[in-house]
């Protein structure tokens, strides 16, 4: 007994340690996992927007260099010259670091004016780099994700009074912990957001952090980099009386020539996932991180100078971090300021760590972006990665600039580190290739990175790189494939590709930066780029959809949607407020072979049309598929054939369109079209459903010889004119306010036409040879009832406008025999039922069926041109690209679509698409430093105001005042609506940059018009300035109304402005 116990114990305590040993090895295997960069943006000087602009540059050895920008209020440099120091008026500066899309963040431009321009690139190139790693930022929402970031801490505007009543944007604006937090607040990550402040070092130090934080599960994605934009020229004043600046502006590093570094500015950031969850996820691997390390000089030669042996050690440690020897690595981008202080030193700790055991024909080489771009201090890091992980992919180190000769000030025979003054090849290892990345900070922070490429790439399965040019320069990185089994690229002969933005004038360009991404002359390249589309880019408001088989009608429609232009191959529109009708037609609008192309091309509707199939195949004496796919029209045309399938027809293709995530708001069926609604909304199940068609086609089939004639005549006129022929003839449908439907004995119709062409109106005999909704049918409803009577009928899901009363029908209604007893006899009041869908909102028309007969009718009931009327299918032969128009059609108006699943069964792989194109407005007020305001002052735009226009505007009188005298002059009963006008005018001057802003409820909370906690507190700084009214802050803080405000407002100021009339 006790043996087995021991046995027992003994079992458990090897299990029990095997699970140990389990966790450990999992623990340490995470606590080491590379981490994978999966997106890159950035903005630097010379106008580089990207990750290839700055290869670009880099590759073709060019520096970037300018004078002082001119629009950001700076006194000229030679203002601040003091004799014999002239102040270096040269550096790397933004393009257009006072630009910023304020609305597309849904910021007002009081706060986006108050806000540090780096706060703002930030938010910009944020969205960039989650786009670049293809990755819907909308997405993130509610996600782990982290932000960790280098800001330098420049000071944007000092405080002034151009801030009274805009103290909390002023306060926030200027924070530098704020920008992390901005980006956090902007797309809702709920991991750490982290700002960082290290100086030069703060990029890589981020970057270090980032990579903690995934490999300790504290967020499962990462945001991470730095930003600098120099908002006043403090630091060239300073460091130039230093004598700390390149007189020429340029950085020379490690050369003999270097004398003294190059200020820039920039932003460069990166989005980080694990390995393993990028593999899963199916994301681009750019580069993987294997290692990093950060220390501190402490106590060295002096507060800012360089520690050599500090240097060392942060190197070792990323090395050991990485699990790399120094040998491993190939190529290092150097911390490389161009001064005669730091170069030597950081030069030797290179050599002392890297430098040695390396065989004499595979040297480490060194260089430095500096030379191409200057120092742009807390993006210095990020620069260097981005450009590193540029040159690994491109199989090139490029070349450091402005070398006169390897400065004399370092032994270079110390070791195996060669300054690469020429481009050359990555040196060929045998292995991955590999890169550490230096950054060390004026505060004496070092940081240290080890990254890696690897040609066989990172993914489960190998990836392709495709190029337009053939060339490795412009890498589209395939990643993420639709789902399937069989992968076919040709499968449909067209594919969608859609574009949004939240505006117009951005679509436009959105559409323009698309023209130059297609260039690949086959049609995988466009399933890839609409597949890319449609699962990597947020959806807004505006709206395109690109469809074509074909690389030039592609490039074609985008640049028609560029320019403004119509295309055949392009729809275009914006979201409404509206609405989705789905029309489905009746008898008439067969047409031989419909849906076969659909049948072949899509497995949805190929289920659905088997289903169906199955169905009725017991109630005909034909073969439904045979019917549909291959009879005439002759045999189609017999109404027991006809109305099964339409029926089927029709139910097929919206099951194909459920499956693509189409939802109808309302369902409008005209005649036999009405029991496919009823179907699709769950009043009848299928096979009931199939035996109910079946009767109603076979028994109207077995209807005599009469005639249906379409008037050009209202229904009152024809109801009027029908006289002694009501016995024979009756209104048969009132398909619009002048189109009628007669129906009836042949000779008493002929007749009725002769009469109705007798008085100018137009006439037309309807190819049947039956008489539906007429007395000829009286005869047959008893059958017809009883084929009823023996179904279930249930309430719709979806409402469904009835024929009969040309309402909503009610469930008590579907659900009787007797309603679609009348219905198959009664006038079909089709006019009646689309004015119906137009007062519930309805505001777009989708018809499901061959031809578009209930377009053109619904058309001229409606006479709407803000409505839109979309035939699924124009009967023309191409049946895939005319449904995915119809699709297109209700998308760019709101309706909801899953696009990805268009793609199923394709192979489709995601690919590098334009990122954001973000409309600018100038935003800068500056600061009022004498180094800065030249003359008295700010000279730059604040609010969006000209600042000499302001000085030449007239006087303004007292507003409080003012308000006063105009209260003083309204009956009691009015003031309110005067107060309320107020309001309103307030709330509209705060919401007049945003999107879409229309009108303004005055009984909606104010956060619901799109304020926010601090544009509420704008809201209340305004009010106070036209009332001179201090009001608590918890009055607008509990979400009022305006009319709320505004009453508030009147009891408040009965003291001030007593009613005296």
């Amino acid at each position: 007994m006790a043996e087995d116990e021991l046995r027992r114990y003994l079992r458990r305590t090897v299990a029990d340690l095997l699970q140990v040993r389990q966790e450990l090895s999992a623990l340490k295997q995470r606590a080491a996992e590379p981490i994978a960069v999966i997106g890159m943006a950035c903005r630097f000087p010379g106008g580089i927007a990207s990750p290839e602009d700055l290869w670009r540059v880099v590759s073709e050895r060019r520096h970037v260099r300018s004078p002082f920008p001119a629009d950001r209020g700076w006194r000229a440099a030679a203002d601040h010259d003091e004799p014999g120091n002239p102040t270096v008026g040269l550096g790397g500066f933004l393009d257009d670091a006072t630009g910023f899309d304020a609305a597309f963040f849904g910021i007002s431009d009081s706060e986006a004016a108050a806000m540090d321009p780096q706060q703002r690139l930030m938010l910009e190139v944020a969205w960039e780099a989650f786009e670049r790693g293809h990755l819907d930022p909308t997405t993130l929402r509610g996600s782990d994700t982290g932000v960790f970031a280098a800001v330098s801490d420049q000071v944007y505007s000092d405080w002034c009074p151009d801030w009274d009543g805009y103290e909390t944007y002023y306060v926030l604006g200027n924070q530098v912990s704020l920008a992390t937090g901005r980006i956090a607040y902007a797309l809702g990550l709920d991991g750490p957001a982290i700002t960082v402040d290290t100086a030069c070092s703060g990029a890589l130090v981020a970057l270090h952090q980032a990579v903690e934080a995934l490999r300790a599960g504290s967020c499962s994605l990462a945001l991470t980099g730095g930003i600098t934009v120099i908002t006043q020229p403090t630091q060239f004043v300073a460091f130039s009386r230093q004598r700390a600046l390149a007189p020429d502006g340029i950085c020379k590093p490690y050369a003999t020539a270097a004398d003294g570094t190059a200020w820039s500015e920039g932003v460069g950031l990166v989005v980080l996932e694990r390995l393993s969850d990028a593999r899963r996820h199916g994301h681009p691997v750019l580069a993987v991180v294997r290692g990093s390390a950060v220390n501190s000089d402490g106590a060295s030669n002096g507060l800012t100078a360089p520690n050599g042996q500090a240097q060392q050690r942060v190197i070792r440690r990323a090395l050991v971090a990485a699990g790399l020897s120094a040998a491993e690595i190939d190529v290092i981008e150097g911390h490389g300021t161009g001064t005669t202080l730091g170069d030597p030193i950081e030069a030797q700790a290179l050599l002392a760590t890297y430098g040695r055991h390396r065989a004499l024909e595979r040297p480490v080489w060194l260089g430095s972006i500096k030379s191409n771009i200057g120092h742009t201090q807390s993006a210095a890091g990020a620069a260097g990665l981005i450009k590193m992980i540029m040159a690994m992919r491109h199989g090139v180190v490029p070349a450091t600039l402005h070398v006169d000769r390897p400065s004399e000030h370092i032994d270079w025979s110390a070791g195996q580190l060669r300054l690469a003054t020429e481009s050359v090849p990555w040196p060929e290892t045998g292995n991955p290739r590999r890169a550490a990345i230096s950054a060390f900070g004026f505060s004496g922070t070092n940081a240290h990175v080890v990254v890696e490429y690897d040609t066989a790439g990172y993914d489960s399965e190998q990836r392709d790189f495709k190029t337009a040019t053939g060339t490795a320069a412009e890498d589209i990185t395939e990643t993420a494939r639709a789902d399937s089994t069989v992968a076919d690229s040709s499968r449909l002969p067209t594919y969608p590709v859609v574009v949004s933005a939240r505006g117009a004038a951005a679509l436009r360009e959105q559409s323009a930066r698309l023209v130059a991404t297609i260039g690949i002359e086959n049609a995988a390249a466009i399933v890839d780029l609409g597949y890319a589309s449609v699962t990597t880019r947020a959806v807004f408001d505006h709206r395109a959809v690109l469809i074509a088989g074909e690389t030039e009608r592609l490039r074609a429609a985008a640049e028609a949607v560029a320019q403004g232009a119509g295309s055949s191959d392009a729809v275009v529109g914006a979201v409404s407020s509206g609405r989705l009708g789905v029309l489905l037609p009746g008898q008439g609008s067969q047409r031989p072979g419909t849906g076969r192309q659909l049948y072949e091309l899509f497995p949805a509707f190929a289920a659905a049309f088997d289903e169906l199939c199955a169905a009725f195949d017991p109630h005909l004496d034909r073969p439904l598929r045979e019917i549909v796919f291959d009879a005439d029209s002759e045999t189609l045309d017999r109404t027991e054939f006809t109305q099964p399938a339409l029926f089927s027809v029709q139910v097929a293709i919206w099951r194909l369109l459920e499956s693509w995530g189409v939802t109808a708001d309302f369902l409008l069926g005209h005649s036999i079209g009405e029991l496919s609604a009823a179907h699709l909304g769950g009043v009848i199940a299928l096979p009931d459903a199939a035996a109910v068609v079946a009767a109603r086609g076979r028994l109207m089939q077995r209807l005599g010889p009469g005639a249906m004639l379409a008037v050009r005549a209202s229904r009152a006129e024809a109801e009027e004119a029908l006289g002694g022929y009501r016995d024979r003839v009756s209104v048969a449908a009132d398909n619009g306010p002048n189109a009628t439907v007669l129906s009836g004995d042949e000779a008493a119709v002929l007749e009725l036409a002769r009469y109705w062409r007798g008085r100018g109106r137009r006439t037309r005999r309807l190819g049947v040879a039956r008489a539906f909704h007429s007395p000829q049918l009286d005869g047959l409803l008893a059958d017809f009832r009883a084929v009823l009577a023996g179904v279930e009928l249930k309430p719709s899901s979806i409402p469904l406008v009835s024929n009969v009363t040309g309402l909503v029908a009610t469930s008590a209604q579907l659900s009787t025999p007797e309603y679609w007893v009348r219905q198959a006899r009664g006038t079909v009041l089709f006019h009646d039922s689309v004015r119906c869908l137009r007062d519930a909102g309805v505001d777009t028309f989708l018809e499901i069926g061959s031809g578009d007969v209930l377009s053109g009718m619904t058309a001229e009931c409606v006479a709407d041109d803000r409505c839109a009327i979309l035939p699924g299918l124009r009967g023309n032969g191409t049946e895939a690209r005319d449904l995915l128009g119809a699709v297109a059609g209700i998308w760019v108006r709101g309706a909801a679509v899953a696009w990805p699943e268009v793609f199923t069964g394709s192979g489709a792989r995601t690919v590098d698409l334009p990122t954001y194109a973000f409309q600018h407005r100038r935003y800068w007020h500056g600061t009022q430093h004498y180094w800065c305001a030249s003359g008295g002052g700010a000279t730059t735009a604040h609010f969006g105001v000209d600042p000499e226009a302001a000085q030449a505007a007239p006087e303004q009188t007292d507003p409080v005042a003012g308000l006063v005298a105009a209260l003083a002059e309204f009956e009691a009963s009015e003031r309110g609506e005067y107060l309320l006008a107020a309001v309103r005018a307030q709330l509209t001057a705060i919401l007049a940059d945003r999107v879409e802003v229309t009108s303004i409820d005055d009984d909606t909370g104010v956060l619901a018009t799109g304020l926010t906690s601090l544009s509420v507190l704008e809201l209340r700084s305004r009010i106070s300035g036209i009332t001179g009214l201090v009001l608590p802050v918890s009055a607008f803080l509990d979400n009022p109304t305006p009319r709320t405000l505004a009453a508030l407002l009147d009891t408040e100021l009965a003291a001030v402005a007593p009613v005296t009339r």
